[in-house]
């Protein structure tokens, strides 16, 4: 049998969250965005690097509001949600050269929510020929680049 390390995902796995408060309203918090892997900050929304990613560049746009239900959100938000979306996209497209995007929320425990109680709209690249025979005969992905990496080469284009 064939071994494929990926040791930050033990974080993942033994992450409390409960314990430690909600990650998406205390990160924007700190002053060390290149540590936190924050992108871009804008007045009601911020753009981060999933820490625990399917594809290089998967991209979280997160409200600072917290709260798990989209009626609850201003238009304000919203609206800045949406265009840090597309904001995000353009620059997916610059940097990696993504050719398509899986754009979505999971709502609810029972919609995939891992983060139940703060919304985010995650974004993840994709291209022809992303996928290969890991997730079908060995149910892994692989994710080719460090998330430093991806983070300096998204930077500059927010």
């Amino acid at each position: 049998m064939k071994e494929l390390w990926a040791p930050w995902r033990m974080e993942y796995i033994l992450n409390d969250a409960d314990d430690n408060g909600c990650f998406l309203c205390e990160l924007p918090k700190q002053t060390d965005d290149a540590e936190n892997y924050i992108l871009f900050r804008g007045e009601h929304n911020y753009v981060i690097l999933n820490a625990f990613p399917y594809n290089s560049g998967h991209l979280m746009v997160v409200p600072y509001q917290h709260g798990g239900d989209m009626a609850a959100l201003s238009r304000d938000t919203m609206a800045e949600h949406l265009e840090v979306v597309s904001k995000s996209l353009q620059s997916l497209k610059a940097a990696f050269g993504a050719q398509g995007f899986n754009v979505g929320m999971n709502i609810g425990k029972v919609a995939g929510a891992g983060v139940t109680d703060h919304l985010h709209t995650h974004i993840v690249p994709r291209w022809e020929g992303d996928t290969n025979f890991m997730p079908v005969i060995a149910d892994m992905k692989v994710v080719p680049e460090a998330l430093s990496a991806t983070y300096n080469k998204l930077k500059g284009h927010f």
